[in-house]
């Protein structure tokens, strides 16, 4: 039998390869796609919103990026007929369940890849200028 680590139990033992996680991390971890999740952790947003509050990103890059999570069904596009048009992306339930994985991997980054500081400027929420690099508390 394996040896667990502290608060772990036999059942969940982790196999070394799973396909099902590695294609959910190839999934999320495409370039700019945490970001794009984390633009929409708190509503829906306009393309706009988005890119505004994503320094560097290409409208090429998140036109793909919103059209591979929402085939993925982890964001909705919502189409409102007025003039002009309003189109509006908003995470489903399985894109929101990725919050608590998402405050995970910036704890992580937070300690091991990055600088602790990089939040110092944040406001409530993920404030766009520092969406890159912290969490908040919950509000």
């Amino acid at each position: 039998m394996e040896a667990t680590t502290a608060g772990e139990s036999a059942d969940e033992i982790m196999t070394p390869h799973c396909p099902t996680f590695q294609a959910a991390l190839e999934l999320v971890g495409r370039r700019w796609t945490g970001a794009i999740i984390r633009s929409m952790l708190y509503g829906s947003a306009r393309f706009s919103d988005i890119m505004s509050q994503i320094p560097g990103l290409s409208d090429r890059l998140l036109s793909e990026r919103l059209r591979e999570l929402e085939s993925a069904g982890l964001v909705l596009r919502t189409v409102y007929p007025l003039t002009p048009v309003r189109i509006e992306y908003a995470l489903t339930e399985k894109g929101r369940e990725l919050r608590e994985v998402l405050i995970a991997i910036d704890h992580w980054a937070s300690r091991w890849a990055g600088t602790p500081s990089a939040c110092a400027s944040a406001e409530a929420g993920f404030a766009a200028e520092a969406a890159h690099a912290c969490v908040q508390p919950d509000a």
